[in-house]
């Protein structure tokens, strides 16, 4: 089955306080390429947030088929990010 991961909703404190989202967020590093297996909770990219970078992890475990994204890009949420084929 092909699950496809996309950014998570930033967390509700960035709307409130925002100290650690001033400026752009977008891809830092993409740590996987179409083919690699992944587990559940293996790190697939890291995002840059202007203050700090968080590591976003696969919520699937399978092999990486497609990625949408490059380092640089900026990000919204719900992004497709990447596609995963899981074992159904």
């Amino acid at each position: 089955m092909r699950r496809t991961i996309y950014m998570p909703r930033y967390p509700a404190c960035w709307s409130s306080c925002g100290a650690c989202a001033n400026g752009r967020v977008f891809i830092l590093e993409i740590l996987v390429k179409p083919g690699d297996r992944v587990a559940t909770d293996d790190n697939v990219l890291v995002v840059e947030t202007g203050k700090v970078a968080l590591d976003i992890p696969s919520p699937y475990a399978g092999t990486v088929e497609e990625i949408f994204v490059t380092p640089g890009d900026d990000l919204s949420e719900r992004l497709p990010l990447l596609t995963v084929h899981t074992e159904a």
